[in-house]
């Protein structure tokens, strides 16, 4: 991808980007720009990462064919605050591959609390990073999304799926520019936390397995019961035989057919 994939709603919305033919990690890549240079409102993209990463450390495979993406963003709110940038995100991603591909609900949706599913697969992930930088500690967060567009990976925790699968043949190009328009849409609705229940009310119409059976896998155990949505600050609530849990954190697994495949029983 060269400089001048950069779209005009993104350099409006003041967006900058670099793009890099190999990293070990995009958000290692825009956490140095960051703590050197003090990047605001940069975008890190490359064609293949060699240490890319997920949530809680796990390998991200990391292919030239998909595209692999960081954001930097200072001070973008308070840090309590924060952990919404990652419905902020998905839903842009969740914009950026509906326009690019024509896919909607319920073959394109969104499973809590960073994914992106696409038939029933995990297309892409994010991962949210918050970080006290420069003499002034300011607070800076860096969101990292991994999407499968021609490759997916194999041996996941959950099933993978990518573009390619669905609609053939996809420019990496179009779907970043597309990911910068809608990046700069969302971030403006979010407002800095001041527009989260638009957030959250345009993610639920978008969300996997509402209603339904789930499992959420924690430190101290897992819990099952009903998916029932999400509370006013985006945790999971879950209807279980002793009651509603609100969880802040934690590995989710719909249906009863993908709980089984993950040993949830």
């Amino acid at each position: 991808m060269e400089r001048g994939s950069i779209s005009q709603e993104a350099r409006d919305a003041g967006f900058d980007a670099v793009m890099l033919a190999t990293t070990t990690s995009t958000n290692d890549e825009a956490l140095e720009r960051a703590s050197s240079q003090g990047a605001d409102r940069l975008w890190v993209v490359a064609r293949e990462q060699t240490s890319g990463r997920g949530r809680h450390g796990r390998q991200w495979a990391s292919p030239p064919g998909n595209l692999y993406a960081s954001l930097v963003l200072s001070e973008p709110c308070d840090p309590p605050k924060a952990p919404q940038l990652g419905f902020v995100a998905g839903l842009a991603l969740h914009d950026a591959v509906a326009g690019v591909t024509g896919l909607a609900a319920p073959r394109l949706v969104l499973k809590w609390p960073n994914d992106l599913l696409m038939d029933g697969g995990k297309l892409s992930g994010l991962i949210l990073e918050g970080h006290r930088l420069g003499p002034d500690r300011h607070f800076a967060v860096i969101i990292g999304m991994g999407l499968n567009v021609a490759h997916k990976p194999a041996d996941t925790p959950y099933p993978a799926r990518c573009l390619a699968e669905a609609v053939g043949t996809v420019d990496v190009s179009d779907v970043f520019r597309a990911l910068s328009a809608s990046f700069a849409y969302r971030l403006r609705q979010w407002d800095r936390g001041l527009g989260f229940a638009l957030t959250r009310e345009a993610w639920l119409a978008r969300a996997a397995g509402i209603g339904g059976p789930a499992r959420v896998r924690l430190p101290g155990g897992d819990l099952s019961g009903t998916f029932a949505g999400l509370d006013s600050a985006g945790r999971l609530l879950l209807d279980t035989p002793d009651g509603r849990r609100t969880i802040d954190a934690g590995d989710l697994y719909l249906g009863l057919a993908d709980m089984a495949s993950q040993g949830c029983d």
